[in-house]
């Protein structure tokens, strides 16, 4: 296999077709960002930057390469070197420099790895992506970084630009304060930036998931195209997110393990926050999986429902034509029939073919298979006006005025009728205002319910009868005849 081969990701376990870079995924100049480390005198072909740093505290920044082995024999020092898109030879050089393995750098130098972490004797090796999703497109656009994790150094290979160093070393100097504890600040800062690019790539799929439910229930249009293809798309950066974020857990267990000491106590809660926003990632990455799967299905059944709309209608003015059709072609046979060469049998004919499509057609409607637009217009003509709401809300207020009238009156009648009661009986009979109600309630109640029944006129019920047909209420004799005293005297029944 070839160098060319090798370079173009030929080789198993690829993610995609590796697509170059001009600019960093924040817009920034990668030949000018963290311009500090960048190193002028380097026996590579490619770019690199360097940081020494020593007892904790940033010492140097940009020196030549050569001074790298140098610094190594310093128990206190710490050194991170960057190399930008390197060739073989330069790898070769890390190797001689480093005393690498040669399966890792082989594994550095192909292209489309799968994120992992390996195990050698003196250093461990690391392939991770940086995502990012173009909102406009949908595209998830990833970043390969190989990195080579030793006591006292951290190498990391950018296979192109898209990573944007500047932010990893803005990391780095946000908390100088963990310095102190070795290789571990770096790799932290390292994988936290690239964690926090895969969360952020997960919030941008959510909320292009949320705007293509909107879209999914809008009218009927050329939307349902955009839904379909903008599903499709969101899908394939989901299982290419789902590729670079689910690995990032185990890598995380690695780095993590106390056998390997590159994570003291210090560092253990810094590394379990990324651990969490790792498993927060692959978790909402499944769950976004399986909601664009729903889209796309739920897409598939709206459509399937308005083409059986579609169908229905269709189905139903073909059969309105067609009886017409029929009509027209049997009496258009040259044999005499009922009516042949006469005006009736052309009327006939027009009666039976008009007839029939408005018998059709009102059929489908009723069976809800057509809506004519012609009707819109009619029904809209037919709603009542504003003054014809008006007048029914005053026949209503009236309506509601006499039933209050007439409870006040049956209120006054059932008074009256109480205070001529209390005379009939005289004083000899006379109870305490509360005795009929206390002590003989129930009776009370059930001689009212045998009386309504069997329409037994109380006296008093007679004088305020006498009373109200003198005024005009009615011309009966008895008061449960009346229509409008029997309303009376219903209301004063249930008082």
């Amino acid at each position: 296999m070839t160098e060319t081969d090798t370079r173009t990701g030929a080789i198993g376990g690829q993610l995609g077709a590796p697509a170059p870079r001009d600019t960093t995924f924040h817009g920034s100049d990668p030949d000018t960002v963290a311009t500090d480390t960048i190193c002028h005198d380097t026996p590579t072909h490619c770019q690199a930057r360097t940081r020494l740093y020593r007892d904790g505290r940033l010492v140097e920044q940009g020196f030549a390469i050569e001074r790298i082995s140098d610094h190594l024999t310093d128990p206190r020092a710490m050194i991170w070197l960057d190399l930008r898109n390197p060739d073989a030879d330069d790898l070769s050089v890390l190797q001689e420099e480093f005393g690498l393995h040669p399966v890792a750098i082989e594994d550095a130098r192909v292209a489309r790895e799968r994120p992992k972490i390996d195990r050698y004797r003196t250093h461990l090796f690391l392939t991770a992506y940086s995502a990012r999703l173009d909102l406009a497109s949908g595209e998830l656009a990833t970043s390969e970084l190989a990195a080579f994790i030793l006591p006292q150094a951290l190498i990391t290979i950018r296979k192109d630009d898209g990573l944007d160093v500047g932010k990893v070393v803005e990391r780095w100097d946000a908390s100088p304060d963990l310095a102190a504890n070795g290789v571990g600040y770096l790799v932290h800062g390292l994988l936290d930036y690239i964690v926090d690019g895969h969360f952020e790539a997960v919030q941008s799929l959510d909320d292009a998931v949320e705007g293509l439910e909107d879209d999914l229930f809008a009218p009927p249009s050329a939307k349902h195209l955009h839904v379909q293809r903008r599903s499709f798309e969101l899908r394939k950066s989901l299982v290419l997110l789902r590729r670079v974020v689910l690995p990032m857990r185990e890598v995380l267990n690695t780095v993590m393990r106390r056998d390997l000491r590159h994570v003291n106590e210090e560092l253990m809660p810094y590394y379990q926050d990324v651990y969490d926003h790792v498993l927060r990632a692959a978790e909402w990455t499944e769950s976004l999986r399986d909601l664009v799967t729903t889209i796309l299905e739920t897409n598939l059944t709206i459509q399937g429902n308005r083409m059986n709309v579609i169908t229905k209608k269709v189905t139903s003015w073909a059969a309105i034509i067609a009886v017409p059709t029929f009509i027209t072609g049997f009496y258009g046979m040259n044999v005499p029939y009922p009516g042949f060469s006469n005006h009736v049998g052309f009327l006939v004919a027009s009666v039976i073919m008009v007839g029939s499509g408005v018998l059709l057609y009102w059929t489908f409607r009723r069976n809800d298979w057509l809506l004519s637009r012609l009707l819109v217009a009619p029904l809209q003509v037919l709603k009542p006006a504003p003054h014809l709401r008006v007048r029914a809300d005053l026949v209503l207020a009236r309506r509601h005025a006499d039933r209050q009238r007439q409870q006040e009156r049956g209120q006054a009648d059932h008074e009256q009728q109480r205070d001529q009661e209390g005379r009939g009986r005289g004083t000899g009979h006379a109870r305490a205002p509360g005795c009929l109600l206390r002590g003989n309630g129930r009776h009370r109640a059930a001689f009212d319910v045998q009386r309504r029944h069997a329409r037994v006129v109380h006296p008093g019920d007679r004088d305020a009868h006498d009373q109200r047909r003198a005024q005009g209420c009615g011309h009966a004799a008895d008061p449960g005849t009346d229509p409008q005293c029997r309303g009376s005297r219903r209301d004063r029944d249930q008082h």
